[in-house]
C-alpha cells in the first residue's frame, strides 16, 4: 500500500518546525514560571549544573516569571560566565546566599498596596512598576547595554493584544538585542533600558499586578505578521503580563533552532477534586491553562526520548526515582507538599527555601545523569545543599499551610 506523500510545509508554520539537528546549535536552559518557589526550584537545578561542570556549556537562558526571578540575578552575580566545562568555584557566595537574602523578603504586599493609594487610584500600572523599582533594587540594577556577551538571556512575558509570547532578548555574542513578539513585529531596545523591567514584565501575574503598558515608539516594531489598519492603534494599547500566561516552560524562543534543552520545570501540578459551583469559573481557567501546558510538555518530552531532539527534563512535581536514582523525596511528598508551595512574591522561610532548593538539586542530577551523562565535565560528589531536609516526615511538618497565601503576604 502506497505510503501517502506527506505535504509541504507553509512558509507561515515553519518557524514552528525544529530545523534539522545538523543545523541547529547551541544549549539552551529554560527556567520555567512558578513565582519565587521556582526561583529556588531552579536555585538547586542551577548548583548542580555547576558542579557537574554543565553551567559553562548553557549558551541561551530563556525565562519565566519566577525562572525571571532567578536569571535576572544571575545576570548580574555571573557578569563574566564560565568557560565550557569550568566551574564557579565561589558560587555559593556569590548565587546562592544572595538569592536566599531576596527570597526572605516580602516584595509583593508592599507594591500591590500601592494601588489603595488615593493618586494611583487611576493609574493600574502602579503595582508593576513598583514591582520593577523593587527588582532593580534588590535584583538587579543592570540594562541592556550591560548585558554580557554569553549567555543570551531572553525574559518572555505575553502579550495580551495579540496573544504571542513577548521576547525581551539580550542577543548574545551578535548583540542582535531585540524585544517584540512575530505578531507586532521586533525593534532593538535602547541601551538604557532597564532589564528590571523585562524581569517585571514576565513575572507580574495577576491579579495581583496589572499588565505592563508597552511604552517604545509602535513605529519601530518591525516584521510583525499582524497587518490590519488598526495595527498601529492595537500596539498603543498593547500591554505585558506573566510569561506563563502564553507558555511557562520558556521553550518557545528556542526549541527549534537549539540542539540542546535543558528545561527546569517548577510549574504548578494540576490536583484532583470535586465540582463545585463556587470554584467552577476559577477551576475551567485552571484546566484549559493545564490541558495547553500539558501538551507542550508531552510534546517536549517525546521529542526528547525519541532523539529529535538533546537534552533533559525534571519537574518540581516529579521524583528522581524516576531517573532511576535512589536519593531524593518521593514522588507523593513532591506532588502532595512541595509542588503546593504557594506560587508568590512573598517572604520565604530558610526551611521552605532549603526543601525547595534541595528537590530541585536532586532531580538536576539524576535527569542529567539518565540522559545527558555525555555533557559532564566534573564528577562532582553528590552534596546535598541542606542535608537536615532529607527526612520526609520533617518536610511535611516544615511545609504545612506554606501552600495556603494570605492577603498581607508573610514577612
Amino acid at each position: 500500500m502506497a505510503v501517502p506523500a506527506r505535504a509541504p510545509i507553509h512558509a507561515s508554520e515553519s518557524r514552528f518546525v525544529p530545523q534539522p539537528q545538523h543545523l541547529r546549535e547551541g544549549v539552551a536552559l529554560c527556567l520555567s514560571g512558578g513565582g519565587k518557589r521556582a526561583a529556588l526550584f531552579h536555585l538547586g537545578g542551577l548548583r548542580r549544573l555547576n558542579e557537574l561542570g554543565i553551567l559553562g556549556k548553557i549558551d541561551t537562558i530563556s525565562s519565566v516569571s519566577g525562572g525571571s526571578i532567578l536569571a535576572g540575578h544571575l545576570l548580574q552575580a555571573l557578569r563574566v560566565w564560565p568557560r565550557r566545562g569550568d566551574v564557579v568555584a565561589d558560587f555559593e557566595e556569590r548565587v546562592v546566599q544572595p538569592l536566599h537574602a531576596f527570597a526572605q523578603q516580602n516584595i509583593r504586599t508592599a507594591v500591590t498596596a500601592r494601588r489603595l493609594l488615593p493618586w494611583n487610584w487611576l493609574r493600574p500600572s502602579a503595582g508593576i512598576h513598583g514591582l520593577e523599582e523593587m527588582y532593580q533594587r534588590h535584583l538587579n540594577h543592570l540594562r541592556f547595554g550591560d548585558a554580557p556577551l554569553r549567555p543570551r538571556y531572553i525574559f518572555n512575558a505575553t502579550d495580551l493584544v495579540f496573544g504571542a509570547n513577548f521576547m525581551f532578548d539580550t542577543g548574545g555574542q551578535d548583540r542582535t538585542m531585540r524585544v517584540g513578539d512575530d505578531v507586532a513585529g521586533y525593534t532593538r531596545p535602547p541601551s538604557w533600558l532597564p532589564l528590571s523591567r523585562a524581569i517585571a514584565a514576565s513575572s507580574g501575574f495577576p491579579p495581583a499586578f496589572h499588565p505592563m503598558p508597552y511604552d517604545l515608539p509602535a513605529d519601530k516594531l518591525l516584521e510583525g505578521r499582524y497587518r490590519g489598519r488598526d495595527r498601529k492603534r492595537l500596539i498603543s494599547k498593547m500591554r505585558l503580563s506573566d510569561g506563563g500566561t502564553f507558555d511557562n516552560m520558556g521553550v518557545e524562543p528556542v526549541w527549534t533552532d537549539h540542539q540542546t534543552l535543558v528545561v527546569s520545570d517548577g510549574g504548578a501540578v494540576l490536583d484532583a477534586e470535586p465540582h463545585s459551583r463556587t470554584r467552577g469559573m476559577k477551576r475551567f481557567a485552571e484546566v484549559a491553562s493545564h490541558g495547553g501546558s500539558s501538551i507542550r510538555k508531552r510534546w517536549l518530552i517525546s521529542d526528547l526520548e525519541s532523539g529529535i531532539m538533546d537534552g533533559t527534563y525534571w519537574g518540581i512535581g516529579g521524583s528522581p526515582s524516576r531517573y532511576g536514582a535512589s536519593l531524593g523525596y518521593s514522588k507523593q511528598l513532591a506532588r502532595e507538599v512541595i509542588s503546593e508551595v504557594r506560587t508568590d512574591l512573598d517572604a520565604f522561610s530558610v526551611e521552605e527555601i532549603g526543601i525547595l532548593e534541595n528537590h530541585g538539586y536532586l532531580l538536576a542530577d539524576a535527569a542529567i545523569r539518565k540522559h545527558m551523562a555525555h555533557f559532564i565535565t566534573c564528577e562532582a560528589t553528590l552534596a546535598v545543599p541542606h542535608p537536615q531536609w532529607l527526612d520526609e516526615a520533617a518536610v511535611r511538618y516544615a511545609m504545612s499551610g506554606s501552600n495556603h497565601r494570605s492577603v498581607l503576604g508573610r514577612w
